[in-house]
């Protein structure tokens, strides 16, 4: 035997033995964290079945499916092409319904985004620790009650008969007829916007504060030795220090921006709070598909729709991260 052949035995035989091992170590490695794969199995399956599995149903938006001809009308329906969405652009009311979801979303982009970081420096900058403790939990809260209470909360305070502040109001001879806060087209996005910010500032503010923790503490001792003061630590150190998480929740943000971004669900709220009065400006592309699909039973033009609101924010995703990148030099990919 040569010894080229030699080699090339050895050189496989190594090989061969490097990847038993890898393998070994990986089905050890299985065995010893069972418990923690299971969970993170069934997170998989959730998120293909919830996730994935619905994505089937986009061909709806290109076909004439009917609610009548079951799951298999999905695949058997006749194919229509972009027909659904000529008649959506030639819609009589389409371009206000977009006007509206992107005037609302960038309002609650405008004022969702810098509230909790303000508000994590705001903590921050707290040194007393049980005062700090319970303005966080209390601005925490909020995150867990749902729009529909929300909305019977905000019904309280601002219904035009019975609200308390209309009532503050006009015993205040602020105005001299009670304000329809609810009901009035001009007061729709104004009272989104307020709740969004009072409902989900303190969740998203507990990111930025991981992130200030994370911030070298002899960089602010350097600064006190320096006699920086504190808004000038604050510019100089904790903004820098929490501009990757700011520029990650700006491009997630950026990318649902149609969706609702740090604001929570535009449909929820368009869909609560919007009512006939107010309708010429709370009725925005989500709750428009969820009451042409389900009101009317055009569950592929309803589709069609969403397929669209889906396109433009992948969109804004690749657009923003561009953008971030050029301007901060960061990104998420």
């Amino acid at each position: 035997m040569y010894p080229q052949e030699i080699n090339a035995k050895q050189k496989r035989f190594r090989r061969e033995k490097k990847v038993r091992q890898q393998i070994g170590f990986f089905f050890t490695k299985i065995k010893k964290q069972w418990q923690l794969q299971v969970i993170a199995v069934a997170g998989m399956l959730v998120l293909f079945l919830f996730s994935y599995m619905p994505l089937i149903g986009i061909i709806m938006a290109f076909k004439n499916y009917s609610i009548n001809m079951g799951l298999s009308g999905i695949f058997t329906s006749e194919w229509v092409g972009f027909k659904w969405f000529k008649e959506l652009f030639t819609y009589y009311r389409f371009k206000d319904i977009v006007w509206n979801t992107l005037a609302l979303s960038l309002l609650k982009l405008l004022f969702t985004f810098p509230a909790p970081i303000l508000l994590a420096i705001l903590l921050n900058e707290v040194r007393n620790k049980k005062f700090k403790s319970i303005v966080q939990t209390v601005s925490y809260l909020p995150n867990f009650i749902s729009w529909v209470l929300l909305y019977t909360i905000a019904n309280a305070f601002l219904n035009t008969n019975t609200g308390i502040l209309n009532q503050a109001l006009v015993s205040l001879g602020l105005v001299k007829e009670p304000i329809p806060f609810l009901t009035a087209p001009g007061c729709f996005r104004g009272v989104a916007v307020f709740m969004a910010v009072w409902k989900n500032s303190g969740y998203w503010a507990i990111i930025f504060l991981a992130s200030i923790t994370s911030i070298d503490p002899q960089l602010y001792e350097a600064a006190d030795i320096d006699g920086a003061g504190r808004l000038s630590k604050i510019w100089y150190i904790t903004l820098p220090g929490i501009k990757s998480a700011a520029v990650t929740v700006l491009i997630l943000s950026i990318g649902s921006l149609l969706g609702g971004g740090m604001g929570g669900s535009n449909f929820e709220q368009a869909y609560i709070f919007g009512n006939t009065f107010n309708n010429s400006t709370s009725e925005i592309l989500q709750t428009y598909a969820f009451n042409t699909g389900l009101s009317n039973g055009r569950f592929a033009y309803a589709t069609a729709v969403d397929l669209l609101q889906s396109f433009i924010s992948v969109l804004l995703i690749l657009l923003s991260n561009w953008g971030a990148k050029k301007i901060t030099g960061e990104g998420i990919f």
